[in-house]
């Protein structure tokens, strides 16, 4: 399959996780008045239910910038967060906007400045910067409290340690190749 191909899989898929994230936050799990809808994340440990989402949009985008380059990367963070402007409550997308940019951006930036060094490590390390910035902001935003925060950083990292065989596996296999970022 050709580096575009892939790219637009993974544009694709990064463009529908935002959305999706705020649909399940207001409709699956235990939905909590004046609050999100909550699921287990581990025991005794509960969260927004778009939390696990939101862990996979942090790699997508770093897989959409390695496979279309930085600048469809920068547009599609602002286009996810357009679209899930649809989906939720208002009070929700302007949080989740909000919190998806400023993450995904910091994000951007720690992925391009490792990138072409240490793909598996910038992948990593972005997306556990993004993670801390999306769950701080969006909490605060949405729900006037981090009460949820450490379901948050639990659920988004084992989304991110689930992701890691593929993109360890994409990056041997990019190596095999003769492929580097775009």
């Amino acid at each position: 399959m050709g580096r575009e191909i892939e790219g637009l899989i993974f544009l694709v898929l990064f463009g529908l996780t935002i959305p999706v994230a705020n649909w399940l936050a207001s409709h699956v799990g235990t939905c909590m008045p004046y609050g999100p809808c909550v699921i287990w994340v581990a025991p005794g440990l509960k969260t927004a239910s778009g939390v696990l989402m939101v862990g996979a949009a942090l790699v997508l985008r770093d897989l959409v910038q390695r496979r279309l380059g930085v600048l469809v990367a920068a547009i599609a963070v602002f286009a996810a967060g357009a679209i899930s402007a649809f989906l939720a409550p208002t009070a929700l997308v302007i949080a989740s906007t909000a919190a998806f940019l400023i993450s995904e951006y910091a994000d951007l930036a720690v992925y391009t400045s490792l990138e072409r060094r240490r793909f598996v490590l910038a992948v990593l390390a972005s997306s556990l910067v993004g993670l801390m910035i999306d769950s701080t902001l969006f909490l605060w935003l949405a729900y006037g409290s981090l009460e949820y925060l450490p379901g948050q950083i639990v659920g988004k990292t084992l989304m991110i340690v689930v992701s890691m065989p593929f993109v360890m596996w994409l990056n041997s296999r990019d190596e095999r190749l003769g492929l580097g970022p775009a």
